[in-house]
């Protein structure tokens, strides 16, 4: 008989998380579990769910990748005209999930978003491939479009317009950064008795750290 879809489980038996074992600070315990899903072969590790929730209050949700983190946040690009970019702008707060399967972890992030720099968008589109720049002017993020092949002369028409010369950043499009108040760490444990701990951020920017029941 096949499987169904209530079948499908997997026991989770490769590590465990200890409070006496993680980083005081979520970003340097984030820097570590993120360098270690880089050392394996993960395809996308900056890969991470973005949900928002429009002034209606109605969520939606999509994979963005990761393109910068520190103290201050993660960062991530889009078309601030796009569903995503409106929704943030209207109601600026997010939630990310980084999922790596191979390594049964998960990383939780809560918090206010904020437009960067446009210095700091600036920077980054300039180092982005050349039809990766175009791109950003050939598409209307999240409109109706009539057909690919609509977009595909489009791209076309910019690759001419552009073979010698330097790519601006659309003034539509640039980095959000999301701020954390709260960073949940997740290692999958056997009989679904997984190692969950919450950072929360105090008002004086200090970490407390507390283990969530699975």
């Amino acid at each position: 008989m096949d499987r169904t879809v209530a079948d499908l489980r997997k026991d989770y038996t490769l590590q465990e998380l200890n409070e006496t074992e993680v980083d005081p600070n979520p970003v340097i315990q984030f820097q570590k579990w993120f360098d270690q899903v880089c050392s394996v072969d993960i395809p996308e590790p900056n890969a991470m769910t973005v949900a928002t929730v429009s002034s209606e209050g109605k969520p939606s949700a999509r994979m963005v990748l990761l393109k910068d983190y520190d103290g201050r946040g993660f960062v991530f690009y889009t078309n601030y005209n796009s569903r995503k970019g409106q929704e943030l702008i209207a109601n600026p707060h997010a939630a990310l999930v980084f999922w790596w399967a191979q390594l049964e972890r998960q990383v939780r992030i809560t918090g206010s978003v904020e437009k960067i720099s446009a210095q700091e968008s600036d920077e980054y589109f300039h180092s982005r491939p050349f039809n990766s720049r175009l791109g950003a002017w050939t598409s209307n993020q999240s409109e109706i479009v009539s057909s690919r092949q609509t977009l595909e002369q489009r791209l076309r028409e910019l690759q001419a317009k552009y073979q010698d010369l330097e790519v601006p950043r659309p003034p539509h499009w640039g980095g959000f950064r999301v701020i954390p108040a709260e960073i949940e760490f997740w290692q999958g444990r056997s009989s679904r008795l997984h190692d969950r701990l919450l950072y929360s951020r105090h008002d004086d920017d200090t970490w407390e750290i507390e283990r969530l029941s699975p």
